[in-house]
């Protein structure tokens, strides 16, 4: 997120770092915060003899404390298993791979010396291949135990929930009636697209057996390219799921991986109404008008664009 959380302070961060992450009783050296992605705060923090990548995840719409541990759990099992291209968290001293914070739960990964590849880059025939390659070999890995699997992640009844929702005036922000009004002119659109998620998803959840580990957003934003080679980093959203969950953003990219298109369009349609559900409760809640704010409403604004 581009601004800073309200809380918990830089201090606080860095204290609960260095309680169970670091070697007992090192200090922090240097703990700052960083500007960076959307849906998650991080912070750059140092001490004893290592530099960390610290992310603090908010929990609802979208996860639960456990979701989020069996998650990144999942993860360093897969790099312990020998997927090179996944960037891990590090365990707790305790041995789990996150701590309640405020309302979100806090993880750490290494910090690695590299960068994200542009969009354009990501495009290039010879990235996609190393990125095909590596979501090809998370495929094909055995599922760590307590994966997390896949659910809509709506209701049948979500375009009713909405139409009611935005009945009444979003007073609490200065973006909340802009982002009523329309989600409101599109609840037709939401009601289209829900059904047919819906019947898609059963589909799907009639095949579980066929399901694989899944990265879940593996576009170029969430790839660190560097004297390592390739890095996924962000493994909050790991589940088992049938592969064309990581297949939208490489088959715009110009990817050639076989696929069915319902699971894709399902998986589209998946992102979307997620998207709208977690608007609707932004511009719904107490808001500043803020670089985030406005990011997100330009977010909503593309969602509801979509043709139905």
């Amino acid at each position: 997120m581009r601004s800073r959380p309200p809380f918990p302070s830089d201090d606080v961060i860095a204290d609960t770092v260095a309680a169970h992450w670091l070697p007992e009783n090192a200090k922090v050296t240097e703990a700052g915060y960083l500007p960076w992605g959307f849906g998650a705060h991080h912070w750059r923090i140092s001490g004893g003899g290592t530099t960390l990548f610290v992310t603090l995840d908010q929990l609802a719409p979208r996860h639960t404390a456990a979701s989020l541990e069996a998650a990144y759990a999942g993860a360093a099992a897969l790099a312990a298993g020998g997927l090179a291209a996944v960037c891990a968290p590090l365990p707790r001293r305790s041995g789990r791979f996150t701590v309640a914070v405020a309302d979100g739960a806090l993880s750490v990964t290494p910090w690695l010396a590299g960068r994200t590849p542009t969009e354009a880059e990501a495009r290039e025939p010879a990235h996609l291949g190393e990125v095909t390659a590596a979501l090809a070999a998370l495929h094909g890995t055995e599922p760590p135990n307590g994966l997390p699997a896949w659910a809509p992640q709506v209701g049948p009844a979500f375009a009713d929930e909405v139409r009611a929702r935005t009945a009444r005036p979003w007073t609490t922000g200065p973006l909340g009636e802009e982002a009523r009004h329309a989600i409101a002119a599109r609840v037709d659109a939401v009601r289209h697209w829900t059904a047919r998620y819906h019947q898609l998803a059963g589909s799907a959840l009639a095949h579980r057996d066929r399901w694989v580990p899944t990265h879940g957003e593996p576009h170029h934003a969430n790839q660190l390219v560097g004297p390592f080679g390739l890095r996924l980093v962000d493994w909050e959203s790991l589940a088992l799921a049938p592969r064309e969950r990581d297949y939208g953003d490489l088959l715009a990219a110009g990817a050639e991986v076989p696929h069915d298109p319902a699971l894709l369009e399902l998986f589209a349609l998946d992102w979307r109404l997620s998207e709208i559900a977690a608007y609707t409760d932004w511009f719904a809640a107490p808001h500043l008008g803020n670089d985030d704010d406005h990011t997100a409403l330009e977010g909503l604004w593309e969602e509801l664009a979509v043709p139905d």
